[in-house]
């Protein structure tokens, strides 16, 4: 009987099973804020233009790298996943009990944006888990498992959580949300294993923390995530991407004409563990060319998912887009994910790293299509009170294209990933790993803000047309990017192959 006890405890705590857990641990909390937020919002009547604004919720994935390095500074990786975990599971009940409120769509808005925090540092820790808990041959092995993981939580969210919010109500949906997490959570409690010791104790951290200066901070992002949801919309009106471009124009000028006090400050105390994780991943051999690919590889891809969920609803579809979802978009997804693992492993990542980017945005070109060829169920169906049925055959050719967007997806998800862990320097994995994850969402944010005023300014089929356009200079930048031949290149970055 001991031994019996022993080997299921041995199962459980073996990567196959916490390399599963926790990436669907990761993926489930983004997909809440980020995508079944807009199905919902949608499903409220929330226009395009504040639907667009929910891509703000990924400020925090942006900004990340900013608190990263206290990941690895202070105490585990492991209990940073655990703490962050137990208030997601709050978040999503919290969820649930506020739909059915008056106001329940604003304060949700604003506990999202408050989670989306707690979500990005979630991710950090995970990342940084998975880089400490197994050597390069071991995160080779379950690069493709662990993509497939994150997509099967993606998968759950749109397509089981959605189903239940648009059938059974929302209050059922965002419950059913947080006891799968609340799920992992006592499973990562009892069983995920310890894998590294503290640095530093955490009640270090905590008191500054608990400093006058940090909670005031901490109320500044919160007033300025409710006072955008709120204002913004009526306040900037139909011209708020040139306000966006403004805003970005004048940052970046901010940014260069102070670049040399903030590398004076980093340098500073070059001792420091967060000087020295911020200096070490920018002082390389081209990272200019490396962060500009970063930033600009996923434009085109978070353009059209920003609209994606919208263009269903609108459709007349939302019943149906879980069992699209799950039922087609996650055996599709799968295969993407362990087919671009596998071809990464076999063939390098430099013969497959431009073909699967391809593949991925080519995806737009497909929504373009039939966005054009729907466009009269669209202007039937979108604030509708009787949906107008679109028919078996467009139906089908409606899974058909986001079947192919989820293998696609699968493939550049599997083939990015394993491009920004080469990025990483072992001493500080978790830190370098948000950095380059913090660059690569921040296109994403600002395209996703624009997304919702030019789908409807251009309507949904000249917008997944524009989309395709954006995603053209992350491809061309392929041709000139290090890290894809082999570790060496560009510095000591751990090989995800």
């Amino acid at each position: 009987m001991a031994e019996t006890g022993l080997l299921k405890k041995n199962i459980l705590q073996s990567p196959h099973v916490w390399a599963f857990t926790t990436y669907f641990a990761e993926g489930f909390p983004y997909t809440i804020i980020r995508m079944i937020s807009s199905v919902f919002f949608r499903d409220m009547r929330v226009s395009l233009e504040g639907i667009g604004l929910t891509s703000l919720f990924g400020i925090p994935w942006v900004l990340k790298f900013l608190w990263g390095p206290l990941i690895d500074e202070y105490s585990t990786k492991r209990n940073w996943m655990l703490w962050t975990q137990s208030l997601l599971v709050i978040m999503a009940i919290g969820a649930g009990f506020l739909a059915p409120s008056p106001d329940g769509i604003r304060v949700i808005a604003l506990l999202f944006f408050a989670g989306s925090f707690l979500a990005a540092t979630h991710d950090m820790a995970i990342d940084g888990y998975y880089m400490e808990a197994l050597d390069d041959k071991g995160q080779a092995k379950f690069v493709g498992y662990r993509v497939m993981a994150y997509r099967i939580a993606m998968m759950t969210g749109t397509g089981v959580i959605v189903t239940i919010g648009t059938t059974a109500g929302w209050v059922i949906g965002f419950l059913s949300a947080g006891a799968v997490l609340g799920v992992l959570y006592v499973y990562h409690t009892f069983f995920l294993p310890r894998v590294e010791r503290p640095k530093k104790p955490f009640s270090l951290l905590r008191r500054g923390l608990c400093s006058g200066r940090f909670l005031g901070g901490a109320l500044c992002i919160l007033l300025a995530g409710f006072l955008i949801h709120r204002f913004a919309p009526s306040f900037f009106g139909r011209f708020a991407p040139a306000w966006v471009g403004i805003g970005l124009l004048v940052a970046l000028i901010i940014l260069a004409l102070l670049k040399e006090r903030i590398k004076s400050a980093f340098l500073k105390n070059k001792e420091s563990f967060y000087s020295k994780a911020f200096l070490t991943y920018m002082d390389r051999e081209k990272m200019g060319i490396t962060l500009a690919f970063i930033i600009f590889m996923r434009t085109g891809e978070s353009m059209l998912t920003s609209m994606v969920s919208p263009f269903m609803v609108d459709l007349g579809i939302k019943v149906h887009y879980g069992w699209i979802s799950g039922g087609v978009g996650l055996p599709f997804s799968i295969v993407g994910a362990m087919a671009g693992g596998w071809m990464i492993s076999r063939y390098s990542l430099k013969k497959t790293i431009w073909p699967f980017l391809l593949a991925q945005n080519f995806t737009n070109l497909l929504y373009m299509t039939l966005a054009f060829y729907l466009t009269r169920f669209t202007l039937l169906n979108t604030g509708a009170s009787s949906v107008t049925p679109i028919g078996s055959l467009n139906l089908f050719l409606v899974a058909a294209v986001h079947s192919f967007d989820q293998f696609a997806g699968g493939l550049g998800t599997a083939v990015l990933v394993t491009f920004l862990m080469r990025t990483c320097l072992p001493e500080y994995k978790a830190a370098h790993f948000a950095i380059g994850t913090g660059l690569m969402n921040l296109s994403g944010v600002f395209s996703g803000v624009l997304s919702g005023f030019l789908a409807g300014w251009l309507g949904y089929g000249m917008f997944f047309g524009l989309s395709f356009f954006a995603s053209i200079p992350g491809m061309v930048l392929v041709l000139f990017i290090p890290f894809v031949d082999s570790k060496k290149e560009g510095g000591n970055a751990p090989s995800a192959r």
